[in-house]
């Protein structure tokens, strides 16, 4: 059986979508806001709000299911946990201080939990007892 020279693509696509679309919601749910709120008081927050993060995850929720649903948990976990950890390091890399790196530490070792415990709930839900997957 002779390979076409799309087959490595192929292969990798359970691990490429995810990555790809983590890194296209970031943009589109944390990339444009930049600023820090001051408060009265003096007090800072941000930059982020907190509906920006829980859209950036329920959005983070489809290609997650649609490679885990599928079989590819460990494309689910390292590619959507690969986007933003990748998304993370170019948006905070300009930090004078250097504590950036903590941070995108933080997102990968979270996303990488988050989306394990997501995509093994999601598989033995789409999986039946004998293996196969469930339709419908």
């Amino acid at each position: 059986m002779s390979q076409g020279p799309l087959e490595p693509v192929r292969r990798l696509l359970p691990a490429l979508a995810p990555a790809g679309v983590a890194l296209a919601a970031w943009a589109a749910w944390l990339g444009w806001d930049q600023h820090r709120d001051v408060h009265p008081d003096g007090t800072t927050t941000g930059p982020y709000e907190a509906w920006q993060v829980i859209g950036l995850v329920l959005s983070l929720l489809a290609p997650v299911y649609w490679a885990a649903s599928r079989g590819h948990r460990a494309g689910a976990v390292l590619g959507t946990s690969a986007g933003l950890t990748v998304a993370a390091y170019l948006d905070w890399s300009d930090d004078a201080s250097g504590l950036f790196m903590v941070g995108v530490v933080l997102v990968m070792l979270g996303s990488l939990a988050a989306t394990a415990v997501a995509s093994l709930v999601i598989a033995s839900v789409t999986v039946s007892r004998d293996g196969r997957r469930v339709t419908g």
